[in-house]
């Protein structure tokens, strides 16, 4: 299997968009998906599918098959889409470069979702644009065409969704490139949940105006716009943007911030517990300071020679008596629960182990805390308690008797 940068081709989803106003008097959005292929080459060439829209992408300073690097295709998502700069007019201050051009989208997506790439194609055009709405009279695209294009702009970041502890050092990628020196950007980053919307930092390299903190001004200067979240508190999750804006085109990535805390899971016993048998002890498995809120605790017993065995062992018999605590929601917004149930002591049961499993979306694996019991029949309790008595007894007799049994042997030795 090929890796994408040794690829001169990559089949595509084109989705085009018909606007049309309905009998209602309001702008519908009609999309259409149309088979393309994001081919790359040089002007003239041939098109590797002449039965599908081929995007032929030309060489420039920037090529996208560099962003996706030791992936191979088939774990990419591959969408073009129509760009509109909503009547903005400039010219692309490249070399050989027309007054007017005509703006693509193209996405590449890892199919397991460990980054996402956008980059601009712009396609040179001896048509000025339409206007402000521009959208409402795309120019047609035949199913067979061949659109020669150049990549003028990308972003890109390495984690669309990210999933963190209570006070870690995170930092959020975001890299972008422009085929040109010294472009004319704006990079800002901003932070939504809940339908509340907040900058967090913004830079202009015309004017020089920074505000807020979060990127470093040199890593920018290279493209680098990675955002850093020196603490991460409960309030830091939501959806963090990226947004880089070189006129007339405008990019943006939605990095998904999740708060993941793993229980802390502890016994209200040792791992040994003896009773006698028909006592009864309560047993509380407790799993605290967790977040987000689902957590699993299963309570089951087994023969602790078998616990180890993988093959041919039995399976452990799941507790039925167990009961939950109420959710305590705590100071720092995370959250605790307990399971209990109260051991009849039997000497059926004795040792035998009891396990407490604690299952959490932050864990790979549940966490488990045992204790191993020892049941004694009443008797020899009192028996070990008589033997103790008469031991301790005899024990306190020969301490006072020494002192005296000592002199009478030094007089003995006198006389």
């Amino acid at each position: 299997v090929q890796c994408v940068h040794q690829m001169s081709w990559l089949p595509c989803q084109f989705t085009d968009e018909h606007v049309f106003v309905n009998n209602e008097g309001h702008t519908e959005t009609q999309l259409i998906h149309r088979e393309a292929m994001l081919q790359f080459g040089q002007k003239g060439d041939a098109p590797v599918n002449p039965h599908a829209i081929t995007f032929l992408v030309t060489g420039s300073k920037l090529d996208l098959r560099r962003y996706v690097e030791g992936v191979e295709a088939e774990q990419l998502e591959c969408e073009l889409r129509r760009y509109s700069t909503e009547g903005v007019h400039v010219r692309w201050p490249v070399k050989g470069a027309q007054e007017y051009n005509r703006w693509f989208s193209c996405t590449l997506k890892h199919t397991k979702g460990l980054f996402t790439v956008t980059g601009f194609l712009r396609h040179p055009s001896d048509q000025p644009p339409s206007g402000q709405q521009d959208y409402r009279s795309w120019p047609a695209i035949g199913d067979r065409e061949i659109l020669t294009t150049t990549v003028v702009m990308v972003i890109k970041t390495q984690s669309p969704s990210v999933k963190a502890g209570l006070g870690a050092q995170l930092k959020l990628p975001c890299q972008f490139a422009v085929d040109h020196q010294r472009p004319d950007v704006t990079v800002e980053w901003h932070w939504q949940r809940r339908g509340e919307r907040i900058t967090l930092f913004s830079h202009a390299s015309r004017s020089g105006k920074t505000e807020g903190t979060g990127v470093g001004l040199k890593s920018l200067a290279g493209g680098d716009a990675s955002y850093t979240l020196p603490f991460i508190k409960m309030s830091s999750e939501g959806t963090y943007i990226c947004s880089v804006s070189v006129t007339p085109l405008f990019a943006s990535l939605d990095i998904s911030l999740q708060i993941e805390e793993a229980p802390r899971v502890s016994l209200n016993i040792g791992p040994a517990l003896s009773l006698q048998e028909g006592a009864e002890q309560k047993v509380i498995c407790e799993a605290e300071s967790y977040y987000p809120l689902d957590v699993g605790i299963v309570w089951y017993e087994q023969d602790p020679a078998v616990s180890g065995q993988r093959v041919g062992a039995p399976l452990p018999k799941v507790l039925q008596n167990v009961l939950l605590s109420s959710h305590k929601h705590n100071q720092d917004k995370t959250y605790s629960l307990s399971a209990f149930f109260y051991l009849q002591a039997s000497l059926r049961n004795s040792g035998r182990q009891f396990t407490c499993s604690v299952s959490h979306q932050s864990l790979r694996v549940p966490i488990k805390k045992s204790f191993i019991l020892t049941v004694e029949e009443p008797g020899s309790w009192m028996f070990t308690l008589t033997v103790g008595f008469i031991v301790v007894t005899l024990l306190g007799i020969l301490y006072v008797m020494l002192p005296y049994l000592h002199s009478a042997r030094k007089h003995s030795v006198q006389v």
